[in-house]
């Protein structure tokens, strides 16, 4: 089981910036995923970014793409996400997940943090 801790959220002005932290314990592994999430009121879950451990390699969702990074710090055993030109419709509670490799479903959340972006 991996326990994943979020932090970094707040509140910030349209075209502000935010990072994001998501320190990981437990059982960590190079083989593992981490991705970022986020869920808006009354919206579904939906993908933002994940990196791989192994390799550092990234993948976005279009709506973040060019917008935001996603980047590990193996040795702190954290993930961050990087938030730029940041818009109202990012507002939305950012989840932090982890899977192993090769894995569909993200079986591992934290608890979530508060992003509030106003116009």
């Amino acid at each position: 089981q991996v326990q994943l801790v979020e932090s970094g959220g707040g509140l910030v002005q349209a075209g502000g910036s935010l990072r994001l932290s998501c320190a990981a314990s437990g059982r960590t592994g190079s083989n593992y995923i981490m991705g970022w999430f986020r869920q808006a009121p009354g919206k579904e879950r939906e993908f933002v970014a994940r990196i791989t451990w192994s390799a550092g390699s990234t993948y976005f969702a279009d709506s973040v793409k060019g917008r935001f990074t996603i980047s590990r710090d193996n040795a702190k055993n954290t993930v961050y996400l990087q938030m730029n030109s940041l818009k109202p419709e990012d507002t939305a509670v950012y989840y932090c997940a982890a899977k192993k490799s090769g894995y569909t479903v993200y079986d591992n959340w934290g608890q979530g943090t508060q992003v509030t972006v106003s116009s």
